[in-house]
């Protein structure tokens, strides 16, 4: 059979049909008991589900899909308290009280947005809008207003509550922790967007510091950056000789060879080069005697106690002989001798 057509959102609004009927024989039952029943007339189910919703993220869009999901026809209500009963029992928002209620009505899960929404539940708020159900995760909420242990101690009492499950690793103090943590970087993310420092609350001197930091980490970016294209470009090369390495062999053989050939052949140009010098100071030494004068006539004093060292001289105490003086000597000597016999 065909479930007729839903009532438009005035008709269900302002229906005088009476809540569904739920056995409470056990005070204790929960929403996973069978005891849950529909209404005979395939009218939706009201179900309500509140909260702050502050920062509203992707957690909640999935709390309130559960919520709306609940029941094959579900007509969903949304609660959000105001900022005055908020910052009374859990503490300052981000967004005030308009922001989120505006956010709640642009999510597709919700039907209806209830504002003022109250901190705690009793049976006249649920009379007053035809709640059915409630939903929310089981996890025990304190009650700040010091009513209960439990925000939804007495839904939880009369059986009205059903259980959703929370999404891990998101919520909006998990969100207001990470920009706490990277404060200094959102606060210049907005210095260079336009915001004054009177803006964001902060002092001339922290301004400063900060982008000062922020040069000197934008510098460290950039080192390491070009540490990693180095390392990559090394990592190239390597992987190049060991795809080739008989090339690599071949050229490295190559290179060495010619620098040992330029360098042997510099040298030896630079000992010939040494050698004629010697030879012609010794040349001219002995046409002049062991003092000479230079072409204008002046004495060559300078190069009295000039020392010239052969490149292969590897001792010291080597010493030089002129064949001549070495000739007149041993005249002289053999003279001596034979005046000495006569």
């Amino acid at each position: 059979m065909k479930k007729p057509p839903l009532p438009p959102m005035e008709t269900m609004n302002n229906s005088n049909s009476p809540p569904i009927s739920i056995s409470n024989s056990d005070s204790n039952s929960n929403s996973n008991s069978d005891t849950t029943s529909f209404p005979e007339d395939d009218r939706p189910v009201r179900v309500y589900a509140d909260g702050i919703y502050d920062l509203f993220h992707f957690g909640h869009a999935r709390s309130l899909e559960q919520a709306k999901k609940s029941f094959p026809n579900t007509y969903l209500l949304v609660g959000c308290c105001n900022d005055d009963i908020t910052h009374k029992f859990k503490g300052k928002t981000v967004m005030t009280e308009a922001e989120r209620y505006e956010s709640l009505r642009h999510c597709k899960w919700v039907d209806e947005v209830i504002p003022d929404a109250p901190w705690v539940l009793n049976q006249e708020f649920l009379d007053k809008h035809k709640i059915d159900y409630v939903a929310h995760d089981s996890l025990p909420y304190a009650d700040a207003s010091g009513a209960g242990k439990d925000v939804y101690e007495f839904v939880k009492t009369v059986g009205k509550f059903k259980e959703t499950k929370r999404t891990d690793g998101i919520s909006t103090s998990d969100i207001i922790m990470r920009i706490v943590k990277d404060y200094n970087e959102y606060v210049m993310r907005n210095l260079d967007r336009g915001y004054t420092r009177k803006d964001l609350g902060v002092s001339y001197v922290k301004e400063k510091r900060l982008r000062v930091n922020m040069r000197l980490k934008k510098l460290q970016e950039k080192v390491k950056e070009q540490q990693e294209k180095v390392e990559q470009k090394i990592q190239t090369v390597a992987k190049t000789a060991g795809m080739y390495p008989n090339e690599w062999v071949e050229n490295a053989d190559r290179w060495v060879a010619g620098f040992l050939e330029m360098f042997e052949e510099g040298c030896h140009k630079m000992g010939t080069a040494i050698r004629e010098r010697i030879q012609e100071r010794l040349m001219g030494q002995q046409s002049t005697g062991s003092k000479y004068l230079l072409p204008n006539g002046e004495d060559d004093i300078d190069d009295e106690n000039e020392e010239y060292y052969d490149e292969d001289d590897d001792d010291e105490n080597e010493e030089y002989y002129d064949e001549e003086e070495y000739y007149d000597s041993s005249e002289e000597e053999e003279k001596k001798e034979k005046d000495g016999k006569k």
